[in-house]
């Protein structure tokens, strides 16, 4: 980067990103002078100098970084200004703090062009450090604390660069559905996806409201119907003119359409439909059970057989009572589809993604990460560095097991029996990654899945 390069306004907008900014090497000094437009909201404010003048402390999300801004008492009211979580859009001029600040930079205010004020009597993030539990109860801001903007800006990059390296290795993005009618070989819990439940309360409320009409009622509009009939019978043999029978054929009608009304609403019945003892599906949406998915293998494989190598990225769900990490009720899952490869190429196609996810997280969000190092996990640079530049060790699953054996023999203790033929526990295959870094099981027990692969094999003609 050229340091005296003038800073570029966002392609859609008159403000200038925040990051352009104090994202370069030398932190903005290179660009005292100019004249910018920012935009964003305050993470905090305080005014100085007896009123005079005030600093805010501005991001705009497009980095962890603040940008601090100085506005003097004669540009606007700074009491509007100070409160955290007030949006602003200031123009000024870029300049130089005093030597020994922590700035590279800071934007001297000229005037400013917006203000969305805040009461902070009323605000609920505070510029103190909250807890994740405080945040799910405020859903719609959270995303205005550095923990969750920095995981959305590492979510963007993770997801950006799924999509680069399949592409890049010639893979074809193909989108599967999320309602579907198919269990993908028993991948998990489903969660169900119907519209009787709503059907059936929308029912119920209108029979409340409405209740059905009685046998009565049903019979009586049959009389009527009848008696129209009649009517029309003995009009056409009397020979009556066009105006009288077509009178008299609009009553029959109308009786006609009265009754079926009647005997259709008579068929209304509170609760799911049934047919032999079972909930009828065909009166249901797709006219058959449908849920949310929990994998688009089935689906990508078909394609996987017609134009080679593809992946699906997106939604699934599983429906699983289980409140831990590993078990997620919603999350976003890549499945490549490998056509005429076989073990090896597929594990050398997970090996080169998980690298290239760990290098990339590295060259483009590295002050996300620093900030996700220092607040909640010291070691994750260490750790995306270690895996990005480490070879992955293969081992075949009769040597893990072997390896778990020796392990026992000398007093290493497992809650689940270490035997040839188990599938291997999480806690068994934690310790082997410790004993060889990463490890691959290149035998796949034919009886009982012993691994999850995270990529499906394909080898067909």
């Amino acid at each position: 980067m050229n340091l005296t390069d003038s800073v570029q306004s966002h392609a859609f907008s008159d403000r200038v990103l925040i990051q352009s900014i104090v994202g370069r090497p030398d932190g903005g000094a290179g660009l005292a002078g100019q004249r910018v437009r920012a935009g964003g909201w305050v993470k905090t404010g305080r005014e100085q100098g007896k009123g005079t003048f005030a600093f805010l402390e501005l991001n705009d999300g497009s980095c962890p970084a603040n940008l601090q801004v100085m506005v003097d008492a004669g540009v606007a009211d700074l009491s509007k200004l100070v409160a955290t979580g007030t949006c602003v859009v200031v123009d000024g001029i870029l300049k130089l703090p005093p030597e020994g600040t922590r700035q590279r930079i800071e934007l001297r205010v000229e005037k400013v062009v917006h203000t969305g004020e805040v009461d902070p009597a009323k605000y609920p993030i505070p510029k103190t450090k909250l807890t994740l539990e405080f945040l799910r109860d405020h859903l719609h801001l959270r995303s205005r604390t550095n923990t969750i903007a920095a995981i959305a800006r590492i979510r963007n990059a993770l997801a950006f660069a799924t999509h680069s390296f399949f592409q890049e290795h010639h893979f074809l993005y193909v989108h599967t559905p999320i309602i579907t009618t198919s269990d993908c070989e028993g991948a998990g819990e489903m969660f169900q996806v119907t519209t009787l439940i709503s059907e059936a309360e929308k029912v119920e409320k209108e029979l409340i409201k409405k209740p059905p009409p009685s046998e009565v009622d049903i019979e009586a509009a049959r009389q009527l119907v009848s008696e129209r009939g009649e009517a029309v019978r003995q009009i056409k043999a009397a020979k009556a003119g066009k105006a009288d029978i077509g009178a008299s054929v609009a009553e029959l009608n109308k009786a006609k359409e009265s009754l079926s009304k009647l005997e259709e609403r008579s068929k209304l019945k509170p609760g799911i439909p049934q047919k032999d003892g079972k909930i009828d599906y065909s009166q249901d949406f797709f006219a058959r059970q449908a849920f949310l998915t929990v994998s688009g293998q089935l689906q990508v494989e078909t394609y996987a057989c017609a134009v080679g190598n593809v992946y699906t990225f997106g939604p699934t769900f599983r429906a699983e009572h289980s409140h831990t990490s590993r078990h997620l009720a919603e999350f976003w899952m890549v499945e490549p589809e490998i056509a005429f490869a076989d073990l090896q190429d597929d594990m050398n196609c997970a090996e080169a993604y998980v690298k290239y996810m760990c290098k990339w997280l590295l060259e483009k969000c590295l002050d996300d990460m620093e900030f996700m190092a220092k607040n909640y996990d010291k070691g994750c640079i260490d750790r995306l560095s270690m895996v990005a530049s480490t070879p992955f060790v293969r081992i075949s699953y009769t040597e893990a097991v072997q390896l778990l054996e020796e392990a026992v023999r000398g007093g290493k203790k497992f809650e689940n029996e270490v035997e040839w033929g188990i599938d291997l526990a999480s806690e068994h295959e934690r310790y082997a990654s410790l004993c060889s870094c990463f490890v691959y099981l290149l035998e796949i027990w034919m009886l009982i899945s012993c691994f999850a692969l995270t990529l499906q094999i394909l080898d067909r003609g």
